[in-house]
């Protein structure tokens, strides 16, 4: 692959001033694709210099224009989507049919989605006959994007931000740099102009140098919560925007209602997609106790049907984890439920068979787990279930919100007056009822330390945008 080693800035791609380079990857094979080299702080104020130029111009264009580039992406994004979707998989680790169905699709569908709320974005109003409201671009903005769900969110901050009429500097993963390096060519052959979209590789070093930098107006941000507080802090000092969209335990409630050997299924496949690693993934479900022996025996069955394996395979459903660091974090969470006392139903810490290196860990799933258990505390980020017992409806809230997150919710009733009355009272930004899937023009985001701002949509398009009021337009 081209452009590993470089930076793009100001429209084009250079070598850069950085010295350090590092290996990427492959989570399936522990084989290194390739080598990135990082960029320092002199390829950060080049490309702060460049984002801030731009956005005199940038800042200024008409409606139309926007939509023309938007078309010009969009158009470019589907030529490349399947060269996306093959570097998703080797990067890391996504089942080659799911990155072809959803991890590349999802970058494409951000922009559609965004594109959509641009044409009926209101950027000014009324709000009496003396004073009209405009929203204005925040300015220059940081990207700092994790490596499970690259390009979506890649996508989903980007648009937004290009839409807003905002300039950017995005810093991928390190773990997962190579989906970012095509999607920089997309954006280049798209047209978009000289310093109004730069690309730096690099690791947590670069993520402190942009949320201290003076010259940079806001960070968005998306990875665990722990980092997002760092990210937080080193932004004080210069009071820049902080948008954030970190960690969740999202609680999966299956109402007595409801069909449950359906429900429990889809929740058991929901949670193992991507391998787990997906931060609204369903990990903790909550179920009428005396369903649990029915859970056990169904988990049995349903795990058969997760092919553990090669990423590249059409019939592989779980791939491996990311990275070594997810791959260790994940085995020991798996220790710790079974020192716990929650009952180990399937999975466990043995390597899958037939597999004999990459970072591929059993789905796993506990039973008879009581919500103080760090294993239901505590987000693990791999295909680990938690199954949680209750005896009331009025316990289902409760347990649903005894939680540090607050990102995503599920529920499964054959009422939906109910599971509405019950979405209104989990203190969560999205709730799925029956498993419905995620609506890309709504808002994503989360309640507590689940983060704050909202993603998607016109929501989205909001976060990057500064409310100006001009008051006394009507003559005295």
């Amino acid at each position: 692959m081209n452009n590993t080693k470089k930076i793009y800035v100001n429209g084009k791609w250079s070598s850069g001033n950085g010295n350090e380079i590092v290996p990427v990857v492959n989570p399936a094979t522990e084989e290194v694709i390739t080598e990135i080299l990082l960029a320092n702080e002199i390829d950060l104020n080049f490309a702060v210099k460049s984002a801030k130029n731009a956005f005199e111009s940038y800042s200024i264009i008409t409606l139309s224009q926007k939509i023309d580039l938007f078309n010009n992406i969009i158009e470019v994004f589907k030529k490349r989507i399947d060269d996306l979707a093959t570097v998703i998989s080797l990067e890391m680790g996504s089942p080659i049919n799911l990155s072809k169905k959803a991890q590349a699709p999802s970058g494409l569908g951000h922009f559609l989605s965004t594109l959509s709320a641009l044409k009926k974005f209101n950027f000014e109003e009324a709000i009496d006959e003396a004073t009209i409201i405009t929203k204005e671009p925040v300015g220059v903005c940081g990207l700092i994007t994790p490596w499970n769900w690259p390009i979506n969110q890649i996508a989903c901050k980007v648009a937004p931000a290009l839409a807003a009429g905002c300039t950017l500097i995005l810093k991928p993963s390190e773990i997962a740099p190579l989906s970012s390096i095509i999607f920089t060519e997309i954006m280049h052959e798209a047209g978009v102009p000289g310093g109004v979209f730069n690309l730096l590789q690099g690791d947590s070093k670069l993520g402190v140098a942009m949320s201290k930098h003076s010259e940079i107006d806001m960070i968005s941000f998306t990875g665990s919560t722990k980092a997002g507080i760092s990210v937080a802090k080193n932004s004080a000092d210069t009071v820049k925007r902080v948008t954030q969209e970190l960690g969740g335990k999202s609680a999966n409630i299956i109402l007595r209602d409801a069909d449950f050997e359906k429900s429990f299924r889809k929740g058991v496949i929901g949670c193992m997609s991507n391998s787990g690693q997906s931060c609204n993934a369903p990990t903790r479900m909550i179920i009428p106790n005396e369903k649990m022996e029915d859970a056990i025996n169904l988990s049995k069955e349903i795990i058969k049907s997760i092919i553990v394996g090669d990423p590249n395979s059409p019939e592989t459903t779980l791939g491996p984890l990311a990275n070594k660091n997810q791959f260790e974090k994940v085995k020991y969470y798996i220790n710790l439920g079974i020192n716990e006392g929650a009952t180990l139903v399937v999975g466990g810490n043995n390597f899958p068979k037939n597999i004999k290196k990459g970072y591929f860990v059993l789905p796993t799933i506990f039973a008879n787990v009581e919500n103080n258990m760090k294993i239901a505390k505590e987000e693990i980020f791999g295909p680990v279930l938690v199954i949680i017992g209750y005896e009331n409806e009025s316990e289902v809230i409760k347990l649903a919100n005894d939680s540090e997150y607050g990102l995503a919710g599920y529920i499964s009733s054959s009422s939906i007056d109910k599971a509405i009355s019950l979405a209104k009272q989990i203190r969560t930004g999205m709730v799925h009822i029956n498993y419905a899937p995620v609506n890309q023009k709504a808002p994503f985001g989360g309640y507590k330390k689940s983060g704050n701002g909202r993603e998607w949509g016109k929501y989205g398009i909001d976060d990057f945008l500064e409310n100006k009021a001009i008051v006394g337009i009507k003559p005295n």
